[in-house]
């Protein structure tokens, strides 16, 4: 299996292209001002001193490798002379400022030049990953060599000093990174020895050569050996992102059920209907099974994004639809929410649910710490650790890559995004053309042109019809040359539950219209969701909030009547009050200031 990526899909209408569009104009730019003011881009510089502002952090290298991964893709689409101009500046400092050895970061160069290699926790190995990722993408592009060879140089470094010497203080990164890039540049480069490199990290981890030894950094035991997602959830997700990527290019079976077994935790008991995961702030990680807390999620974008990208390489070994459905989930949910309407600002946590004055309940007290960990209400600019914002800009981008993919007579299409794509099998070359308004409804056009071939198409596992036979949630069929399929996965409003096990969601009910979430905010419905009770039995109107522009579900509801007299607690009365509730996709709460927010309802 192979991916057919950006490279030869091209995205032109609905909300993807809505989207790649807004991050083209606005986004990548609103990105750049943030981080030029905050001294990232100047700090490629390495002429910081003690006592000047804008001290470099061990994790800006990577804050702009991803804005740079981020030019490089919107380059091959359309060249962006301005952009680009910015790229190759940068990579200018790099050269400048590059060890004579390869080494290059940021911070070890003028912060702490003699503690190289000294700290696991230091960001200095996933620095070197996300540089290596956008040399890749700069390089694939544009053609232009120079950013690549500087990584290729430093790469040799880091494997003369922790392959060959092994004279380094610690032996595999506190956080992953270079484990996948270092496949990337394997594909790239065809270079064997950086498939090898990716391996050794992936092996070494967590065995007796290593002394990381905690499950925060996945480094309890050998990879091999992990049963349940643990610690820190970016870093995991990134991890099995690699292990995949070494069990695909290397046939290695034990692996490869590693990764199966710990996707199938993420999903069927650590995971948000969001499609988001990490629960919990304290050490950004997930906790235990069904510990799924609404109020504190924390739910990092980086890490739904990171659950994207392990459920896509999964798709290489096995064309299952567990994964596609993953994806689907993802990036309309739990990763949509994550930038705001105008793409101007972004959420780092994802709340799922927001309940504004519990946000000063500890006035009282100085001490922070007593605060519940409550997410912002609010999407911001720019963070003190900003990796979000830029990941959400070079994942945007990118977003054709998670569309199709193709064998030796199959092309598969994972994803409803309307789209033109190109591959070469039997030794033709296939066109694909798919037309749809996915999700607004489920109707789907696939035209196939320059040959005969089968495709292979994902049927939503939230789609009730029964009309396919499929395998393994795909169904598969002989197309000939200029033959269109038509499909119409008919989109019902959905009230799903969760085991009981997920204790913060017993009772109650998240609303959903095929693959999208939704959730009401008191905007829009008063004040106190948890209150209100949807009436099971009354029909949606599907129509659009006008204040946002997007979809909404409008349905007869019912909340606790009250007035000024009634008190704090009173005997059970059945007293309500009906009224219309409105909700909206959950990607589109939080931009019309600061609101109550609830995708887990009562229902009448």
């Amino acid at each position: 299996m192979k991916f057919i990526d950006y490279f030869n899909t091209s995205i032109d209408s609905g909300i993807w292209k809505e989207k790649q569009d807004l991050n083209r104009a606005t986004t990548i730019y609103s990105v750049y001002d943030r981080f030029k003011e905050t001294g990232r881009f100047d700090a490629f510089k390495c002429d910081w001193k003690e006592g000047m502002p804008f001290k470099p952090h061990i994790f800006w290298d990577s804050d702009i490798a991803k804005w740079l991964e981020s030019v490089a893709y919107l380059t091959k689409t359309k060249r962006e002379k301005e952009l680009e101009v910015i790229v190759d500046k940068t990579v200018d400092l790099i050269e400048k400022n590059q060890d004579e050895n390869g080494y290059f970061n940021i911070y070890f160069t003028v912060v702490e030049p003699d503690k190289r290699f000294t700290y696991r926790s230091h960001h200095e190995l996933y620095c070197a990953g996300h540089l290596i990722e956008a040399a890749v993408a700069y390089y694939n592009a544009t053609g232009k060599r120079k950013f690549l060879d500087l990584m290729c140089r430093y790469v040799n470094y880091i494997e003369q000093r922790f392959i060959i010497n092994k004279d380094t203080a610690f032996t595999a990164p506190g956080h992953e990174e270079i484990e996948l890039a270092l496949i990337k540049l394997y594909e790239c480069t065809g270079e064997k020895r950086y498939l090898d490199m990716s391996k050794h990290f992936v092996d070494i981890r967590g065995t007796k050569e290593d002394i990381g030894g905690k499950r925060y950094d996945q480094s309890d035991k050998p990879v091999r050996q992990q049963t349940t997602a643990e610690g820190h959830a970016v870093r995991a997700v990134y991890l099995y992102c690699a292990m995949a990527d070494v069990a695909y290019y290397t046939g290695d079976k034990e692996l490869e059920n590693a990764c199966v077994r710990l996707f199938s935790n993420i999903v069927n008991k650590r995971m948000y209907i969001t499609g988001g995961i990490g629960s919990s702030s304290v050490g950004e990680a997930f906790t235990v099974d069904y510990d799924l807390p609404n109020l504190i999620s924390y739910t990092e974008t980086c890490a739904a994004i990171g659950l994207a990208l392990f459920a896509m390489r999964m798709l290489r070994l096995d064309n299952n639809s567990v994964y596609s459905d993953v994806i689907e989930k993802i990036i309309y949910n739990g990763f949509l929410s994550s930038l705001s309407l105008d793409g101007k600002s972004f959420y780092y946590e994802n709340p799922c649910e927001i309940i504004p004055y519990l946000h000063y309940r500890d006035v009282s007290y100085n001490d922070k710490n007593r605060a519940l960990p409550l997410p912002k209400t609010l999407r911001s600019e720019v963070f003190d650790c900003s990796c979000c914002p830029p990941n959400i800009t070079r994942f945007i981008a990118s977003i054709a890559n998670l569309i199709y993919t193709a064998d030796d007579d199959t092309v598969y299409v994972h994803q409803f995004i309307q789209s033109k794509t190109e591959t070469v099998i039997g030794g033709k070359k296939i066109t694909l053309r798919q037309l749809t308004r996915y999700p607004e409804n489920g109707k789907v056009r696939i035209k196939v042109s320059g040959g005969n071939v089968r495709l292979a198409v994902r049927i939503p596992g939230w789609y009730d019809g029964a009309e396919y036979k499929t395998e393994k949630g795909y169904a598969y069929f002989e197309v000939a040359d200029g033959q269109t399929l038509e499909f119409d996965f008919k989109m019902k409003v959905k009230f799903i539950q969760a085991r009981p096990e997920a204790v913060f969601d017993a009772g109650r009910y998240a609303v959903t219209r095929g693959p999208v979430i939704y959730c009401s905010e008191s905007v829009d419905n008063g004040a106190n969701l948890r209150d209100i009770r949807i009436d099971s039995k009354a029909k949606f109107s599907y129509g659009k909030n006008e204040a946002l522009g997007v979809p909404s579900l409008k349905v007869k509801a019912y909340r606790t009547a009250v007035n000024d007299q009634t008190p704090l607690y009173s005997e059970k009365n059945n007293a309500f009050a009906e009224f219309n509730a409105e909700l909206i996709p959950y990607y589109a709460f939080a931009n019309r200031g600061e609101s109550e927010m609830l995708i887990w309802h009562l229902v009448k």
